[in-house]
C-alpha cells in the first residue's frame, strides 16, 4: 500500500521516524477481524476458543475473515461485526454511565456503535440513534433491528435540527466523520482521497457538529468524541477547542497499561488512542467531556396533525412477551409497540425529528390478516410461544435470505412460521400446505449468486 507522501511526512514528525516505521510497517499487514456478540441472543455459539478483545465484553477476535454475508446468525443479529480498537467506547459507559439515561448517537450508520450502545446503557435508557444520510440511515435502521432492542428511536435529522432539542439528551455519543486515517489499512482506497486540504476540511466540519449539537447536551451530560484518525487537528486540537470555547471538562478512564493505549500526542488532556502497530486494531481516537453544570431546561411538546390510533387486533398483544410494559398502537395499517419506559420521549421527539423507526415494528394489516413484521421476529421481546416455529438448515436459511421459496413439511399448521437456525428467529414464512410465502424483506435479501462450497462459520 502506497501512502500519500504528506501523510508520511506529517505523521513522521507527529510521532517520530522509530515510531512512525513501525506504523507503516502495522498499515502493511494485514488488518484482525473482530466481532462482538448481542448478549441478548448469544448463547453458546462460538464453536472455538476465541481471543476475547480486552477492553469489551462481548468482543472477540477471529482467526480469519469468516463468510458473514453467508452466515444465517449474523443476519439474525447474534453478532456484529465490528473493528476492535472502537469498542473501547464500552469503557466510557461503564465508568461514566449507572443510571438510566436518554443517550443519542449521533452520526450512527452503519450501527456498530448503536448496537453496543444497547448493550450497555442502563436498563431504562432510551438510544437515539441518527443518521443524516438517508440512504444510510436506511441501513442503520436495519442493523437496529436486527439486534432487537426495542428501547431504540432512529431519526433521520441534520445535527442543527437535533441541537434545538435543548438539555434533551444526557450523553452524546459522536463518531465525527473524519478524513480516515486510521482505516488506510482496512480500506486502501482511501490513501487516494486523503490530502491535507482534507484533513483541514474535516476538522472545521466536526467543530461545526459539536457547536450544532452542544445545545441538545443536558448540563452535567457527557459528550463523547471519537475518530478514526491519526493527526491532531482533528483529535487533541478539537478537544482543546471543546474545553475553550464551550467550558467542556475532559475526563480520564482507567486504562491497563498492557492494552498499550497510547495518551496525547499535543497538550495535555486525558485522551486514548489506538494505533495498529501498537494495539491489535486500527487508528481510533476517543476522549470523554463533561458539560458544565447548570439549570436542565425541559422542551415542550409541538402540536402535531392529529394522527387517530385505531383498535389493535387483539392477536397482536399476544405476540409480544411483556405485553404490559409496551404501549401498543395501530396508526394507518402499521401496528408499532413502544416501550413504556420511553413513550414519552417518542411523542416528545415525534414533533421535532424524522424517526424512521421507533420501538419494535409489529406488523401490517392487510384486510383481514395481520401480517407480523422481521422486526418482530427478530426482537428480544419476540413471543415465541405464538407462533408455530420451524427449525431450518443452513441450506434452507441461505435460500429465506435471499428471498426464495422454502419447502416445509404439508404437516405443519397453515398461517405464519417462525422460520428458526440454531433455536435462533430468522424470521416469518406464510405456510399454505403445498408451499410458503417467504416474507423476508425485499430491500435485506442476500442479493449475490454465489453460493459458497465450504463456508466458515462461528
Amino acid at each position: 500500500m502506497a501512502l500519500p507522501l504528506d501523510f508520511i511526512t506529517r505523521t513522521k514528525t507527529l510521532l517520530g521516524e522509530k515510531e512512525y516505521n513501525l506504523l507503516e510497517a502495522a498499515l502493511q499487514t494485514e488488518p484482525p477481524v473482530s466481532i462482538r456478540l448481542n448478549p441478548k441472543k448469544a448463547t453458546n455459539i462460538l464453536s472455538a476458543e476465541l481471543a476475547p478483545v480486552p477492553w469489551s465484553k462481548w468482543g472477540y477476535y477471529l482467526p480469519e475473515r469468516l463468510s458473514f454475508t453467508f452466515d444465517p446468525l449474523f443476519h439474525a443479529g447474534v453478532y456484529y461485526v465490528q473493528e476492535a480498537s472502537s469498542m473501547f467506547l464500552e469503557q466510557a459507559l461503564r465508568e461514566y454511565v449507572k443510571q438510566p439515561v436518554r443517550c443519542l448517537d449521533l452520526c450512527a450508520a452503519p450501527g456498530g456503535k448503536s448496537t453496543h450502545l444497547l448493550s450497555l446503557l442502563p436498563e431504562g435508557s432510551l438510544l437515539v440513534s441518527n443518521e443524516v444520510i438517508r440512504n444510510r440511515s436506511n441501513i442503520l435502521a436495519e442493523n437496529i433491528s436486527k439486534w432487537g432492542n426495542p428501547a431504540t428511536i432512529v431519526t433521520n435529522n441534520d445535527p442543527e435540527e437535533i441541537g434545538k432539542l435543548t438539555h434533551f439528551f444526557d450523553v452524546i455519543v459522536t463518531d465525527v466523520p473524519c478524513s480516515g486515517e486510521g482505516m488506510f489499512r482496512k480500506d486502501t482506497d482511501s490513501t487516494g482521497e486523503w490530502s491535507t486540504a482534507n484533513v483541514q476540511l474535516c476538522a472545521s466540519r466536526q467543530r461545526r457538529i459539536i457547536h450544532d449539537i452542544w445545545g441538545a447536551l443536558a448540563p452535567g451530560g457527557l459528550l463523547i468524541y471519537s475518530t478514526c484518525t491519526y493527526n491532531t487537528e482533528e483529535d487533541e486540537e478539537n478537544i482543546e477547542y471543546i474545553t475553550r470555547e464551550l467550558g467542556a471538562e475532559v475526563l480520564s478512564l482507567p486504562v491497563i497499561p498492557e492494552w498499550n493505549i497510547t495518551g496525547a500526542l499535543k497538550g495535555s488532556h486525558p485522551v486514548y488512542r489506538f494505533f495498529p502497530h501498537r494495539t491489535c486494531g486500527e487508528g481510533f481516537f476517543l476522549a470523554i467531556l463533561r458539560k458544565k453544570e447548570g439549570t436542565r431546561t425541559e422542551i415542550k411538546y409541538r402540536k402535531k396533525e392529529k394522527s387517530f390510533s385505531l383498535p389493535v387486533p387483539p392477536i397482536v398483544k399476544q405476540w409480544v412477551r411483556q405485553t404490559d410494559q409496551y404501549q401498543i398502537e395501530m396508526r394507518g395499517e402499521n401496528i408499532q409497540a413502544i416501550p413504556k419506559t420511553i413513550y414519552s420521549s417518542y411523542n416528545l421527539l415525534s414533533g421535532y425529528l424524522h424517526i424512521l423507526s421507533a420501538g419494535i415494528h409489529l406488523g401490517e394489516v392487510k384486510g383481514k390478516n395481520v401480517i407480523p413484521s422481521q422486526a418482530l421476529a427478530l426482537s428480544v421481546a419476540l413471543n415465541t410461544e405464538a407462533f408455530t416455529c420451524a427449525e431450518i438448515s443452513w441450506e434452507e436459511a441461505i435460500l429465506y435470505l435471499k428471498k426464495e421459496a422454502v419447502s416445509l413439511p404439508e404437516s405443519l399448521p397453515k398461517g405464519y412460521v417462525l422460520l428458526t437456525y440454531k433455536h435462533i428467529p430468522l424470521g416469518f414464512v406464510k405456510h399454505l400446505g403445498n408451499r410458503s410465502n417467504n416474507l423476508y424483506p425485499s430491500e435485506w435479501r442476500i442479493r449475490s449468486s454465489y453460493w459458497p462450497e465450504n463456508p466458515k462459520f462461528l
